[in-house]
């Protein structure tokens, strides 16, 4: 894992949720309706403002990616409900090496998120897709329920 004076140095690189939208304006004029989308329940908020310890976060994304488009929002949301949360958002295609550090099964995915300690010591690492995203994703795709074993498969899909 990368030293705590790249991580310092990628962090310091990153932008702001408000400046990341601001300078990918072209790129992300589509997530308006995720961005309104995304709000925290009272108790969250409550939550997460009562955070103490300085965490550094770095958000690896891109502004053209549709997983990034639904969950970056949420990120911003969480950023601005907790203010020892310094979260900075990085665009993929502008940090490839630290992309390449960050691969996840072999691939550069977006959105990978980065925790670090207040001295920018790795400390966790979320990648790809959230729990929630994946359960609505499979909602959408399969149903209220996988399919059966003694369902019929299409033909293109049995080899």
């Amino acid at each position: 894992m990368l030293d705590s004076s790249t991580w310092k140095s990628e962090h310091s690189a990153g932008l702001t949720w408000q400046n990341y939208l601001t300078a990918h304006a072209e790129r992300t004029a589509g997530w308006k309706a995720h961005i309104a989308a995304a709000r925290l329940t009272p108790e969250q908020g409550v939550h997460l403002a009562s955070f103490t310890r300085r965490m550094n976060v770095l958000v690896l994304t891109g502004a053209w990616c549709g997983d990034c488009a639904v969950q970056c929002p949420m990120i911003g949301a969480i950023a601005a409900a907790c203010p020892v949360a310094d979260v900075r958002f990085l665009e993929q295609a502008d940090h490839a090496d630290l992309a390449d550090q960050l691969r996840i099964c072999g691939g550069t995915r977006v959105p990978t998120v980065v925790w670090c300690s207040e001295d920018f010591h790795f400390c966790s690492m979320l990648g790809d897709r959230t729990l929630a995203r994946y359960r609505s994703i499979a909602a959408r795709q399969l149903g209220a329920s996988c399919p059966l074993p003694w369902a019929t498969v299409a033909t293109d899909e049995a080899t």
